[in-house]
């Protein structure tokens, strides 16, 4: 009887293991993060700053450091690598920013109706390629993430991108999304090699933008590839997974879709339901660089580092914030409600807002022409699982009990991959902090510079050799042992 009953036991509780692990794991994995790192952050919402308060810390001139001073930006250097030092968003205010700020914009000074045509004609286009002619299930972030590298490739270079450098690219984006989810260690031969790319792209001397003055070649290169073929490919990406899967859950939202997917006004709803739900960053931080005064009169002191929650943000103030409703936003105002998912004016907000919101709506629209779309995966921000989801060819109809019973082998795998995915995530997260911590990279490279930013007018604009790069793991800005 004793044998018996402990083997049920040992059944339930395995049984039981998708129900609890994961957010055990989540829990152990964020106090084990506390402890390697070795700072905690000043939480915002939180004690210090409440929710009224949120907009008006954030917009200070105070809160503008980005990354010199703070324990946590070794470990965002660490992911974003190679050549973080030269991402717009981890640059301290200054000449150097400004002179990148400046190309970026250039870059995306696009009208929104030809942003809206060049990403329909790449999302046509990679779709199209996938084929039409069956069903199949697809990893929502997978599918998306060659769509935005030809997208901004083109938008970069003005000319076609060729499935070969799509797919160099795209294992570029991978390796940087799936490092910053602790899935995956970071394979930096793989980075180098859009590195070794770009750097011979830009000594052909073809390329049709203007890039920051005064920065040497590979600098370049590693603007282009921080703020265009990582951050912008994998933020798109994973807004639009986030954006389809709220679709796919919700049948009544696609029916409404599908009657006029032309209808701009309901799929621009939908898009800032997704986003408000689900943000594209969830938590961002910034160094005080004088003292700020938060809620109830609490003295903020400079080298404070904030830690902005966006999430928490998007969700206070409203009805049942967890719930993914677009008809919310027929009553609400966007500018008078808690929703900032590109940032605000004040504090450098996403100088890619517009052309974000039109493409997306873009791709939005191929991909729903196409294909009905079905999950009953768990939906997170940080969406590790890549957003499983089924596809339909429209026009195609599926048995009701097979889908369901499709749709119930989805939940079940995702449930136990998850398992998988938590234990592993732990151990890489903890891994990464500590060799980040080890590394030490924003923390050398402010070191190397003394205690102000260089002027960018006195570095010259000399070509970098490629034998710079052609043993990637002696790079001087990743030291030894990576």
């Amino acid at each position: 009887m004793i044998i018996a009953l402990s083997l049920i036991l040992v059944v339930v509780i395995i049984a039981s293991l998708p129900l609890w692990l994961p957010p055990l794991v989540v829990r152990l994995r964020i106090w084990v993060f506390t402890r390697v790192n070795g700072e905690d952050g000043v939480p915002v919402p939180g004690e210090a700053v409440d929710v009224s308060q949120f907009r008006k810390v954030y917009g200070s001139p105070a809160a503008s450091g980005r990354s010199k001073g703070a324990a946590l930006s070794d470990l965002f250097w660490y992911w974003l690598s190679p050549g973080p030092e030269m991402h717009q968003e981890h640059l301290e205010n200054g000449p150097r920013y400004e002179a990148v700020a400046q190309a970026t914009r250039q870059i995306l000074a696009v009208s929104r109706k030809e942003a809206e045509a060049d990403a329909t004609w790449s999302a046509a286009r990679i779709l199209n390629e996938l084929g039409m002619d069956k069903s199949r299930l697809a990893r929502l972030r997978d599918l998306m993430m060659p769509i935005w590298a030809d997208f901004y490739y083109g938008l970069v270079f003005e000319e076609e991108c060729t499935p070969e450098i799509r797919e160099l690219i795209v294992g570029n984006a991978n390796d940087v999304v799936s490092a910053l989810k602790m899935t995956k260690l970071r394979n930096m031969k793989k980075r180098y090699r859009l590195t070794r790319f770009l750097v011979r792209k830009l000594e052909s001397g073809r390329l049709p933008q203007v890039l920051p003055e005064g920065f040497t070649t590979l600098e370049r290169a590693y603007f282009l590839q921080g703020v265009f073929f990582n951050t912008a490919i994998v933020q798109m990406s994973e807004a639009m997974a986030h954006l389809l899967l709220f679709v796919a859950e919700n049948p009544a939202v696609q029916a409404k879709l599908m009657q006029n997917l032309e209808d701009n006004r309901y799929l621009d709803q939908v898009i800032a339901e997704s986003l408000r739900v689900n943000p594209l960053f969830g938590i961002a931080h910034r160094i005080t660089t004088d003292e700020i005064i938060g809620s109830h009169g609490r003295k903020l002191p400079k080298g404070s580092v904030l830690c902005f929650n966006y999430q928490q943000f998007h969700h206070a103030g409203y009805d049942h914030p967890q719930e993914f409703r677009p008809e919310r936003w027929g009553e609400l105002s966007q500018h008078d409600e808690n929703y900032m998912p590109f940032g605000m004016i004040g504090n450098r907000p996403c100088p890619a807002q517009a052309v974000a919101l039109v493409t997306m709506r873009a791709a939005a629209r191929e991909t729903l022409r196409r294909f009905s779309i079905f999950s009953s995966v768990a939906h997170t921000r940080s969406i590790p699982n890549r957003g499983p989801c089924w596809l339909e060819p429209q026009g195609r109809s599926t048995q009701s009990s097979w889908l369901k019973t499709a749709l119930y082998f989805m939940r079940v795998r995702d449930g136990w991959e998850d398992v998988g995915r938590s234990i592993l995530q732990l151990f890489l997260g903890v891994f990464m902090v500590w060799d980040a911590r080890r590394l030490r990279l924003c923390q050398k490279y402010f070191e190397s510079i003394g205690s102000t930013m260089p002027d960018v007018k006195s570095e010259p604009a000399a070509k970098c050799p490629l034998h710079r790069l052609v043993r990637p793991l002696r790079s001087h800005h990743e030291h030894a042992g990576i």
